[in-house]
């Protein structure tokens, strides 16, 4: 696009976007002006006007202007955010990374299109219809291997020991996309299940995972990293923990009524000690669970303090299938705090940037001057000014996070190496440890092994440093071993392994439950006696 080009598309936007006091308040006036310098351009500016990408970006900036989480999504980006709430998508039924400009199979979906044709984790795709697939980014996989249920799409692969192409012919189906991403039993009385974000299946994933742990009367509930999702989902989630008629979450807003969500039942899980991990990184739905149960006593919140997205967006199609995402209320918790964490209209960046570098003394300085609240069982103290403060804080662990660890990571040898590690060694791996408790207990990452990670990171100019390496090495060792039980027996066994690793938050709600009379009941109200017991008041 030549210089002249962006100008105008700058300009335009910069119309769109003009400060309201400058051209006065009649909101009628304001959008007449848009309408007119919209056809002047595309009636007399000398070349020819895409005039899409020049609506597009006069939106897009519109919605800079206002709130951080108000947005613009376009027709392609909005087809794979239905996918991810929907629950599942048509396509072959693939896991896959892309290294060194191949698409390698991570593993294949159970009972999917590519696991019935007999694809392969380990597998290269060179080809995907007639078009050459070396070379594509992540990004373009997607929209060549999935389609409608029922058409086809035919793939070359390279396979370790084959000397040719091997041809398939893949009938897509729907693939499920699961939230659930690890349960299982902790001890014999404690669970754990770890929810990654908020869609239509998420409830039913959670019953259907908590009722295969033999609905155990002590429950680990993993938030971190949850970015959120829908509602609804949220709402099903906190009231499987309390009681009916408790309320969940009420919204305020000035252009749409106020309203409130209550517990439709007593749910399932009533009388189970819970624990509920967040970080910096759980957010909206996660917020509002993780809120909930705090406000009605009915668990203990470790970690650290939530992002603090408490915006209420309402989705409107325009026609093309694009979607504008416009703020309307605010969410509160049942206690009355406000989630959303204050914000500088349009300045986004600042906004994100202050979430990322916030310490845990930066934190502790906002709970100083933060607004008290109280629980609406037991009365104790919580606080507002944004996001959930935990009721036990455990400080992030950058044990062995290194400049070496971190340049590994990001030039890909880690996931490369991963992938060409057990191209060579699954089968013996599957024939030794035919069990992931096998695996658990008998596998471990030697020092020839880590020699060629470090040897792959060298080819992909990760500059070796010695100290550095020394020092990140129980953690490479650790995540390491995750990544393979993640390629051998699914996403649960890498959350196990990472979780008896070095997961602090993780230990110390095992703990907190373990011995809840003394540890954990105390938290929830700090007026139990000596002799421990279920919380006061």
């Amino acid at each position: 696009m030549g210089t002249v080009r962006r100008i105008v598309l700058w300009l335009a936007a910069l119309a769109a976007v003009a400060p309201v006091a400058a051209q006065g308040d009649d909101p009628a006036k304001q959008l007449q002006k848009l309408i007119q310098a919209f056809r002047r351009i595309e009636g007399l500016y000398v070349d020819d006007v895409e005039t899409g990408p020049l609506v597009e970006r006069a939106i897009e900036r519109m919605l800079e202007e206002l709130d951080p989480h108000s947005a613009y999504i376009g027709a392609e980006e909005m087809r794979a955010v239905r996918e991810s709430f929907a629950g599942s998508f048509s396509g072959i039924g693939i896991e896959f990374s892309v290294q060194r400009d191949t698409i390698a199979v991570v593993n294949t979906v159970s009972g999917g299109p590519a696991e019935r044709a007999g694809v392969r984790a380990g597998d290269r795709i060179v080809r995907i219809d007639t078009l050459q697939a070396v070379g594509m980014t992540r990004a373009d996989v997607p929209r060549h291997l999935r389609g409608k249920k029922g058409t086809e799409v035919a793939i070359d692969v390279v396979r370790r020991g084959v000397p040719e192409p091997l041809h398939f012919r893949l009938v897509r189906d729907r693939i499920p996309l699961t939230s659930v991403d690890a349960a299982y039993k902790v001890t014999d009385g404690v669970g754990y299940i770890r929810v990654d974000r908020f869609g239509r299946t998420t409830v039913e994933e959670f019953r259907k995972a908590f009722e295969r742990l033999g609905r155990p009367e002590t429950l680990i509930l993993d938030l971190r990293g949850n970015g959120g999702g829908l509602l609804d989902a949220a709402i099903g989630m906190a009231g499987f923990f309390l009681p009916r008629g408790a309320r969940i979450v009420s919204t305020e807003g000035r252009a749409v009524p106020d309203a409130s969500f209550e517990a439709p039942t007593d749910g399932e899980g009533l009388r189970v000690r819970l624990a509920v991990l967040v970080d910096e990184a759980s957010a909206s739905a996660s917020e509002i669970v993780a809120g909930a149960v705090q406000d009605w006593d009915r668990g203990v919140i470790v970690g650290r303090r939530t992002f603090g997205k408490g915006l209420v967006q309402r989705e409107m199609g325009l026609g093309d299938g694009s979607a504008l995402r416009i703020t309307v209320a605010r969410y509160h918790t049942p206690s009355g705090r406000v989630i959303q964490r204050p914000y500088e209209e349009g300045d986004r960046r600042a906004y994100y940037l202050d979430h990322l570098h916030r310490d845990d003394a930066t934190a502790d300085s906002l709970d100083a001057v933060a607004p008290a609240y109280r629980t609406l069982r037991t009365g104790r103290t919580v606080y507002g000014g944004g996001g959930i403060r935990p009721d036990v804080t455990v400080p992030s662990d950058t044990t062995g996070y290194t400049d070496y660890h971190a340049a590994l990571i990001r030039c890909g040898a880690f996931a490369e190496f991963v992938a060409e590690y057990l191209d060579r060694e699954r089968s013996r791996l599957e024939a030794l440890y035919p069990a992931f408790e096998a695996f658990e207990e008998g596998f471990s990452v030697s020092d020839a092994t880590l020699g060629e990670l470090y040897a792959c990171g060298t080819a992909r100019d990760a500059a070796f440093d010695a100290l550095q390496a020394e020092r990140a090495k129980p953690l490479l060792r650790l995540q390491f071993k995750a990544l393979v039980a993640q390629r051998l027996y699914g996403t649960g066994a890498f959350y196990w392994v990472m979780n008896a690793g070095r997961d602090g938050a993780f230990r110390r709600a095992v703990e907190l439950l373990a011995e809840w009379d003394r540890l954990g009941a105390p938290l929830l109200c700090p007026a139990t006696d000596a002799a421990g017991g279920s919380p006061c008041r």
